[in-house]
């Protein structure tokens, strides 16, 4: 088995029960705040990763680094995340917390678009991109993701689930390349 399919085998219910506990005091959109707060800070710090996963560090060291990061969270979403200490699953803050932000998309009936651009996209390509991923998945909504990728030299990648559109420059240049080969 792989170590993704343990590492969902293990998020999956600790995600629904965050979702479950969110549901019952109406803090779903709060929760999906405060996870998207952590997944950003842990994406920001190796350190941070390896701290909270490393098995040797004591519960109460962890619990003390928690209580410094999670100073804007909602209390119940730090208790989560200390309970997750106490049964030493910690380690797997991160694919709980993703689970349960697609969680919060499945209830909010939104799609996760991730787009890659050689460039910052301005408010308005976002909201033009939005709504072509909007009549393209048939979503109620639209989450973008965006990455920079300068080697696209021009345009974007836009995937949504297991659908991607190539509309990059490199993309482009590649079809002509093919096309041009083809016809020699």
């Amino acid at each position: 088995m792989s170590g993704t399919i343990v590492s969902m085998e293990i998020a999956d219910p600790y995600a629904q029960a965050l979702m479950s506990l969110a549901k019952d005091q109406q803090l779903e959109d709060k929760f999906g705040e405060d996870s998207k707060a952590v997944l950003d800070l842990l994406n920001e710090s190796a350190e941070l990763q390896q701290f909270l996963a490393n098995p040797l560090m004591e519960e109460g060291a962890k619990k003390g680094v928690l209580d410094q990061i999670s100073g804007e969270l909602h209390p119940l979403f730090a208790n989560f995340m200390k309970l997750l200490v106490d049964k030493g699953r910690i380690g797997f803050l991160e694919p709980i917390l993703k689970q349960y932000q697609d969680l919060l998309r499945q209830l909010r009936k939104t799609v996760l678009a991730e787009v890659t651009s050689a460039i910052e996209l301005s408010d308005e390509q976002k909201d033009r991109i939005r709504q072509k991923v909007t009549a393209m998945a048939g979503a109620e909504q639209v989450e973008l993701e965006v990455n920079l990728d300068p080697e696209l030299l021009g345009g974007v990648i836009i995937k949504v689930g297991s659908q991607i559109v190539d509309a990059s420059l490199r993309g482009q240049l590649r079809r002509l390349s093919m096309q041009l080969s083809s016809a020699t």
